[in-house]
């Protein structure tokens, strides 16, 4: 190896050690399974080639928004804290359900806002040392993550329908392809989010010990245990094997009415969030310490979420590029316009 290279190589081994997996949803290798089963259940005649080098980028990228989490930065950890969560069961402090969730994440804000000024009763104090990021009294905004990603993929890939069919140069088609494949990537974080039921609940980590009529665990090692230590600990995650669970995508039924695809990913998450009490269950009856062979019975439970991920993701993905339009009158115009300057000047 080169010199460089192996300062390079040494530098990422060193980080690695030093980032605090705590911070992890899944943790890297989950994440990345996540992204690189839903790639398996894509179509040849997908929106776009995918090489080797790309499913290694998309698959990358499953790690970004955890990433931006390890960074101290206030305003970032502001902007990408609440995208990873939603705490369901809160929702009713504000007059809400998941089925009347409004589909814009400000429109939810306010909701929030006006629940805290008509009813500070519901509401314990934040205490301002524990808030430096200025998100405790937000629930989360993941489904509109997810929702809001889609669009974005829909939208890059109605750009690179765009300027290959009205004669986009090779570099504007690879810079639209590169696009394509970074929103696919970073999106697969949150989808995997969702699948993970403690991201989902306001017991996210540890059972509230002043309500806890059930004897769950209130440590607060609970949630990175589930996002890998447990994986870790029975050697690792079996990629191939989950992937032969994975079936072909299929494009999400009512995708084109934004509601409905919004609420499609609100009950996504509702089917998680019902798993949060059967997993602090598994937990206290010894199905999750990685040893012995009951501490491995909750291994099938923990794959299962992984693939239905991975399965989730291959079918947003998939109907990203179906409902994408293949017209914008404005680029289409641009380029039109480019064209014929470029055959007037021949």
């Amino acid at each position: 190896m080169k010199p460089k290279l192996f300062a390079v190589a040494m530098a990422l081994i060193a980080v690695a050690q030093i980032i605090p997996q705590k911070l992890f949803a899944w943790d890297y290798e989950g994440h990345h399974a996540i992204n690189e089963m839903a790639l398996d259940s894509l179509p040849t005649d997908f929106g776009i080639e995918l090489t080797p080098a790309l499913k290694e980028r998309i698959e990358y990228l499953a790690g970004e928004p955890d990433r931006w989490r390890n960074m101290p930065d206030l305003p970032l950890k502001h902007f990408n804290g609440p995208d990873h969560y939603i705490d369901l069961e809160d929702l009713p402090l504000y007059d809400l359900t998941p089925q009347t969730l409004p589909i814009m994440r400000y429109d939810f804000v306010a909701d929030i806002v006006k629940a805290r000024l008509a009813h500070p009763d519901r509401f314990p104090a934040i205490d301002p040392d524990s808030d430096a990021d200025h998100t405790r009294e937000l629930a989360g905004f993941l489904p509109w993550a997810i929702t809001e990603n889609y669009e974005k993929l829909e939208s890059d890939f109605t750009v690179l329908k765009v300027f290959r069919k009205y004669g986009g140069t090779p570099v504007e088609i690879a810079n639209a392809e590169a696009n394509v494949v970074y929103v696919m990537g970073v999106m697969g974080h949150y989808v995997g989010d969702g699948s993970q039921p403690l991201h989902t609940s306001k017991y996210f980590n540890g059972w509230d010990p002043a309500s806890n009529p059930k004897g769950f665990t209130t440590r607060k090692t609970f949630h990175a245990w589930i996002d890998g230590g447990y994986f870790k600990k029975i050697g690792g995650i079996k990629v191939d094997a989950l992937t032969a669970q994975i079936v072909p995508a299929s494009r999400i039924a009512n995708a084109d009415d934004p509601q409905a695809f919004f609420h499609c990913i609100v009950n996504y998450l509702v089917e998680q969030n019902k798993f949060v009490e059967p997993l602090y269950q598994m937990d206290k009856d010894g199905q999750l310490t990685g040893e012995g062979e009951k501490g491995l019975e909750g291994k099938v439970f923990l794959e299962g979420q992984l693939v239905k991920a991975g399965q989730m993701l291959g079918n947003i993905w998939y109907t990203a590029w179906l409902d994408s339009p293949d017209d914008d009158t404005y680029l289409e115009r641009q380029l039109e316009q480019r064209n014929a300057a470029a055959a007037q000047s021949q």
